[in-house]
């Protein structure tokens, strides 16, 4: 039995839902594969978080979250994802803190 890495089914699940709320997507749904992935301080910002309610949601450590809105370092490729969704989504984000 193969056992799958649960932020991954989260973010598959996730995306699923973004891609397929409506029969006809809309355009930012369509953009999600081909936009680049926002600022972390940007979208978080955006989405009307703080630092530890970013951090929460994204699975992370604060001093991660930190350490990429000061650029020292680059979000993996799974948080990479689930930040272009949450662009294309920002309510997705207060969602998952409930």
């Amino acid at each position: 039995m193969e056992l799958k890495d649960p932020m991954i089914e989260l973010l598959s699940s996730l995306e699923q839902i973004v891609l397929t709320r409506d029969a006809k997507p809309s355009v930012s749904e369509i953009s999600i594969n081909q936009t680049t992935v926002p600022e972390p301080q940007r979208l978080r910002e955006m989405t009307g978080m703080q630092v530890d309610e970013f951090a929460r949601v994204m699975g992370v450590s604060v001093s991660s979250v930190k350490s990429w809105e000061a650029q020292r370092t680059r979000p993996s490729a799974t948080a990479r994802k689930l930040m272009k969704l949450l662009q294309a989504n920002p309510y997705l984000g207060r969602q998952l803190l409930e």
